[in-house]
């Protein structure tokens, strides 16, 4: 407070006392402290609508940089979906879609004990796969040449380790029409009642050559109806997993290569295909006889392959088991010795992945595939899909049961992979990751519809194994599950451009069966061919092999394989 006392003078004097100048220093410092944090708002505020402005300016100036993935192309009629004002100009700004609908992971579906899985009522029986007007009567000989399935593409036939953990197990498509019905977009062109079948799925191409048709699920799969998780279609425990099986190796586990192991094969096959033909049949020559040596003095140095979650399997060989859902072989000739064996395996569901616990990439219908190319007989490669990529190895160099490559199917997304553990994918630092690890091992070969196909004239035909097996279901040319839903559905929401459930995928037909490298990609893009598992430090594992490591090395370099590359056994 101020005091005024008088002088001599007669004059006042105002005196400041100590409380009342703390007071307006507290004062001035509020008021100092106020500009940097109204500064900082408005700067804040400024790169805000900045953002905004330049976003939506680039957006109408170049659409086609947004387009990411099929969705993105029906942008503006999805974001108009929402009933609220705030949510669509959030999309349209921020890119953050349907706010009210986000929710954190939790577990999507309780696996029920096996022995009380209740069957759905309305099956398909097993004549939806065998009845059908082709038999294997009547065929002419050139036709059964058409038909035939070498043997070796069974003798070579993968296995799969599900995950033990899995919720969403194979199913059989047949089955899985029952329980979907044909939709263009978003409105029903047929009934429920009414559901097709493999033998005239492909009639539904008469609706704008079926680009637009989504077979879309009865049930809410927020509700985790049975037949979407396929339960009752994991594998059995074979009868008796100790009986030899002939020209199997015994069913001896190969762990798969190492590092140096790799370079030699990479090494080994350079020589072979950039040598002339007659120096490659000596080759291939002095290759099977040294083949031969090895196999021969072979010592068994790793324990027989055991599945893990049987404790009761002690130290018997396991065999795969059978699943009641069939996995479909089509075998395809490309001329000059190469065959290509595609395995799909379908899903009725995919379970995306969470990053930062928030879950996407959601959708009905999942195929799944694995490739081994032959050449002359003798599997050279092996690819694996892994989402809309995936990976190639030497066949030398991926893990094996006898001669069948093992293959390892993640938990929920069904990617598969070479190798047990975690796979990190797109974002850095593991945020995003597909899990396998040794579940229940599966063996398609048990229960597989098969298939030759001429790709360059489009015709399937029904093998001299499962002769009777429709084919009508391939031509199919839409989607196996529901379109993605409209941002308006509570069960969807979006954030940097993924979203909680997408479109159901295109079947077997659309995954490039022609293609003349065994990669998956582009024919312009690199195909790499692995040949060898595993990561870590490559190094030490050099250093760990000593004087082998130094015996390979110059020469794989001169022969450019340090890179994990090798020139594909290609086509044309």
């Amino acid at each position: 407070m101020a005091v005024r006392y008088r002088h001599q003078s007669e004059a006042y004097i105002e005196v400041q006392q100590p409380d009342e100048a703390v007071n307006r220093n507290k004062i001035l410092a509020k008021e100092e402290m106020k500009q940097p944090k109204t500064k900082a708002t408005i700067g804040i505020l400024s790169t805000l609508i900045t953002y905004v402005s330049l976003n939506s300016w680039y957006k109408t100036t170049h659409p086609e940089a947004f387009i990411w993935q099929a969705e993105d192309r029906e942008e503006a009629a999805w974001v108009a979906t929402s009933k609220s004002w705030l949510d669509r100009k959030a999309c349209r700004w921020l890119g953050v879609c349907g706010l009210p609908h986000f929710h954190f992971t939790r577990l999507h579906l309780q696996p029920k004990a096996l022995d009380t899985y209740v069957a759905p009522t309305s099956t398909p029986d097993d004549s939806v796969w065998t009845e059908t007007a082709e038999k294997a009567t009547g065929w002419n000989k050139s036709e059964g040449i058409l038909r035939q399935i070498p043997g070796y593409v069974i003798e070579y036939a993968p296995l799969v380790h599900l995950f033990s953990g899995e919720q969403y197990w194979p199913c059989d498509i047949a089955e899985h029409l029952v329980h979907t019905t044909p939709a263009l977009n978003y409105t029903s062109i047929g009934s429920e009642s009414s559901h097709p079948t493999l033998k005239n799925l492909d009639k539904y191409n008469e609706y704008e050559r079926g680009r637009w048709v989504f077979l879309t699920s009865n049930d809410d799969p927020e509700e985790n109806p049975d037949w979407l998780g396929g339960e009752k279609n994991i594998p059995s425990t074979p009868d008796n997993p100790d009986d030899d099986f002939a020209d199997n190796d015994g069913w001896v586990h190969d762990p798969g290569r190492t590092y140096v192991q790799g370079l030699k094969d990479a090494a080994g096959n350079l020589r072979e295909w950039l040598a002339s033909d007659d120096d490659k049949k000596e080759s291939v020559t002095a290759a099977k006889a040294h083949a031969k040596v090895l196999k021969e003095s072979k010592t068994i140095l790793h324990e027989e392959l055991k599945r893990q979650e049987n404790p009761d399997v002690g130290s018997r060989r396991i065999r795969g088991g059978r699943s009641d859902a069939p996995a479909v072989l089509i075998v395809i000739d490309k001329g000059h010795g190469v065959v290509d064996a595609f395995w799909f395996f379908f899903y009725s569901f995919n379970l995306g992945n969470t990053v930062f616990n928030v879950r996407f990439g959601n959708h009905v219908g999942d195929w799944e595939h694995t490739a081994i190319r032959f050449y002359n007989g003798e599997p050279k490669e092996v690819f694996f899909s892994e989402h809309n990529f995936g990976s190639a190895y030497s066949y030398g160099a991926v893990e094996k049961l006898g001669k069948r490559p093992i293959i390892y199917s993640a938990v929920g997304s069904h990617a598969m992979y070479a190798t047990p553990g975690s796979h990190p994918y797109v974002l850095p630092w593991g945020i995003l990751h597909d899990q396998t690890d040794r579940g229940p091992l599966w063996d398609p070969a048990l229960n597989s519809h098969m298939y030759t196909y001429d790709y360059e004239k489009d015709i399937l035909r029904s093998s001299n194994i499962t002769p009777q097996s429709p084919t009508q279901w391939f031509h199919f040319a839409g989607h196996w599950g529901d379109k993605f839903y409209p941002l308006g559905d509570k069960r969807q929401y979006r954030f940097a451009g993924q979203y909680h459930y997408v479109n159901g995928p295109l079947g077997p037909k659309f995954k490039n069966l022609g293609r003349k490298k065994i990669c998956g990609g582009p024919e312009s893009a690199p195909c790499i061919i692995k040949h060898w598992l595993g990561g870590g430090n490559k190094l030490n594992r050099l250093q760990a092999q000593g004087q082998e490591a130094d015996l390979y090395t110059a020469e794989a370099k001169q022969l450019g394989v340090l890179r994990q590359e090798q020139i594909d056994i290609s086509i044309g």
